[in-house]
């Protein structure tokens, strides 16, 4: 009995220690099944939507048993802009709009995160449009962390989204015509990368 219990503390003490000694973990975003998509009222008629790519490279760090220690920064390529339709897409790069020529990237780099309960919590940080850098708050869902079905490793997704102004971005062409608000979602699939072969 003695040995038995012997070994069940030194089993319980194992595991607490290895709770207290966890290590946020680096998640790479996989650029195919992580998307920004936007919606913005056309004419008052719809809400038509569009997305950007996340680009390669970008990397999300999440403690899940701490999630201030986590940290996000995002490039999003605007040459990556999708509206469906080829013509409006080289018009909204054009430099009435996000002016492609000038302001190659969207960023978007974290300063805090707030846990509101099990799976959600509040994003802060700051995102640069247009060449101008506004602070942002995005609603967090934590989806999932756990074991990637398809790569066999740990993995992680996030939804998030916010309500942005275009104008505090310099983005001005159609006031009154093309809506102000633009509703934002993100969709975040991130995995720990393996590491480089030697």
């Amino acid at each position: 009995m003695f040995r038995f219990r012997h070994a069940a503390a030194a089993v319980s003490l194992a595991l607490a220690a290895s709770t207290a000694t966890a290590a946020p973990v680096t998640y790479t975003i996989d650029p195919v099944h992580s998307r920004v998509s936007f919606f913005i009222n056309h004419l008052g008629f719809s809400n038509s939507s569009g997305s950007f790519k996340v680009a390669e490279g970008s990397t999300v760090t999440f403690d899940n048993d701490n999630w201030s220690k986590s940290n996000v920064a995002v490039s999003i390529p605007v040459k990556s802009l999708e509206l469906g339709d080829a013509t409006w897409n080289s018009h909204i790069l054009d430099k009435d709009w996000l002016d492609l020529g000038q302001f190659a990237e969207i960023r978007f780099k974290s300063s805090k995160l707030e846990k509101t309960d099990a799976t959600h919590g509040k994003l802060y940080g700051d995102v640069t449009i247009h060449g101008v850098t506004k602070p942002v708050t995005l609603d967090l869902t934590v989806n999932k962390v756990g074991e990637h079905f398809i790569r066999k490793a740990p993995a992680a997704g996030f939804t998030a989204t916010t309500v942005l102004h275009r104008s505090d971005f310099g983005v001005t062409a159609y006031t009154g015509a093309i809506g102000e608000n633009i509703d934002v979602r993100i969709e975040i699939e991130s995995y720990v990368a393996a590491p480089a072969a030697k």
